[in-house]
C-alpha cells in the first residue's frame, strides 16, 4: 500500500520533557519522521512510547521542548492549533451530546463562519461519505459506538483539513466492530485523499490499514517502513518482539571457511540451507536467532537430522492455523518456542518428543540482548 509523492509533514529531532513534582519524564528523545502527501502513516508502539505525545505536538496541543515540525514547507512548531488546518479524532470522540449529528458535524464550519448553504451541502456530503446519510437529526447518544466514531470522523473532515490526526480512534469498540471500522477508516481516508497520521498500540490494526508505519519505543523511532517490510525485516529485537509473534534463540555461529553452522545451548548444531544473506552477513560469533512461528515446523520423533530436539507442551487450535508450543534445550537454558502449522498433525500430541526444523528464508540474526 506504499504511496509515493512529495513530503507533506516533516518532524525534525523532536524532544518533549514533562517536569513533575516527583520526577522529570523525557516523553520524546529525538523523534524524526516524514509523512508523504495523501498517505496513511501510523505511529505504533506500546503505552508510554511517545506516539500520542508526538501526535499532540503535531496538532499543537503540546509544545515541543526542542526540534521542529514542518508542514508543506511551513514551520508549524510554534503555530497555534487553530491556524494549522488540522482535523483531529480523539479516543473518546469528544462529541457534543446535546447537539444533533448534523450540528456536531457542522460545528467546525460554523466556527469558520461558513454560510448556511455551504454548511448544508458539506455536511450532507460528508455524512454520505461516512455512511450516515439520514441520521442528521439524531443525537449521538442514540447511535452505536461505531456510528459515533463515524460522526467524529465526519466532523474532522467536513471543513477540508490538510492533515487528519487520529488518536487510538477504535480503542473503545468491541473486537469485531474494530475490524470493520478500521476498514471503513481506510476507505474514507482514501476517498477523501487527506494526509493522515494514525496512532495505535494495536499491531494488527496498524499492519492492515497503513501505507507506512513508524514503530516507537522509549521516545524514539525504532523503524519506519511498509507493513510487510517491518514484519519481514525488523530492524532490531524491540521491533521484532512487538510486531507479530516471534521466537528468539540464543546461538553461536561456527565458521569453517565458506561454510557456517549454528550451535545452540544444548550443543546441537544445525547447518542453514544455502547460507541466507541475513545469517551469512552477521559479523559476530554470539547472537540471537529470530524466527517467526511460520518459519518452523514440527515432526513426530526426536533426532531428525539438522533439526532441534523438543517436547510439545501445549497445542492451540487458532482457526486458520494450529500453534504448537515446544520446549527446547532442557535444563537451565530451556526455551519455549511457538510453531505454526496449517493443520493439526495427527501423530503429534501434547507431551510428545518432536524434531523442530528451521526454515531459513525468514531468519534474522541480532546481537545478543540487543535493544533499540
Amino acid at each position: 500500500m506504499e504511496r509515493g509523492g512529495a513530503t507533506a509533514l516533516k518532524v525534525r529531532d523532536l524532544t518533549k520533557t514533562f517536569h513533575g513534582k516527583a520526577e522529570t519524564v523525557a516523553a520524546l528523545a529525538g523523534v524524526s519522521l516524514s509523512v508523504r502527501e495523501g498517505e496513511l502513516f501510523t505511529l505504533l508502539g506500546p503505552s508510554g512510547c511517545g506516539k500520542t505525545t508526538t501526535l499532540r505536538c503535531v496538532a499543537g496541543f503540546e509544545k515541543p521542548s526542542s526540534g521542529g515540525i514542518d508542514f508543506h514547507g511551513r514551520d508549524f512548531t510554534a503555530l497555534p492549533p487553530y491556524r494549522r488546518n488540522i482535523g483531529m479524532v480523539f479516543q473518546s470522540y469528544a462529541l457534543f451530546p446535546h447537539l444533533s449529528v448534523f450540528e456536531n458535524v457542522a460545528y467546525g464550519l460554523k466556527v469558520r463562519k461558513a454560510d448556511s448553504g455551504t454548511i448544508q451541502k458539506k455536511v450532507e456530503d460528508i455524512l454520505r461519505l461516512v455512511g450516515l446519510e439520514g441520521a442528521g437529526r439524531r443525537k449521538p447518544g442514540e447511535l452505536s459506538g461505531g456510528q459515533q466514531q463515524r460522526i467524529a470522523l465526519a466532523r474532522a473532515l467536513v471543513y477540508g483539513p490538510e492533515l487528519l490526526l487520529l488518536d487510538e480512534p477504535l480503542s473503545n469498540l468491541d473486537a469485531k466492530l474494530r475490524v470493520y471500522m478500521r476498514e471503513e477508516i481506510r476507505r474514507i481516508q482514501q476517498q477523501a485523499g487527506v494526509t493522515t497520521v494514525y496512532v495505535t498500540h494495536d499491531q494488527e490494526e496498524a499492519l492492515s490499514i497503513s501505507d507506512r508505519i513508524a514503530v516507537m519505543h522509549g521516545g524514539l523511532v525504532s523503524q519506519i517502513g511498509t507493513p510487510d517490510g517491518i514484519y519481514e525485516n525488523p530492524a532490531n529485537m524491540d521491533v521484532a518482539e512487538f510486531i507479530g509473534q516471534a521466537n528468539f534463540l540464543p546461538c553461536r555461529i561456527r565458521r569453517d571457511g565458506a561454510s557456517l553452522s549454528m550451535v545452540f545451548p544444548s550443543g546441537e548444531e544445525v547447518v542453514p540451507d544455502g547460507l541466507p544473506p541475513a545469517i551469512g552477513s552477521f559479523q559476530g560469533t554470539e547472537g540471537t536467532l529470530f524466527l517467526r512461528p511460520k518459519h518452523l515446523s514440527v515432526r513426530a520423533g526426536s533426532g531428525r537430522q539438522n533439526s532441534l530436539r523438543g517436547k510439545v507442551s501445549v497445542i492451540l487450535f487458532l482457526g486458520t492455523q494450529v500453534r504448537y508450543f515446544v520446549d527446547l534445550f532442557s535444563g537451565p537454558s530451556r526455551k519455549e518456542i511457538m510453531v505454526d502449522e496449517e493443520r493439526r498433525l495427527a501423530d503429534v500430541r501434547e507431551g510428545d518428543e518432536v524434531s523442530v526444523t528451521l526454515r531459513w528464508d525468514g531468519a534474522r540474526m541480532f546481537p545478543p540482548k540487543e535493544r533499540a
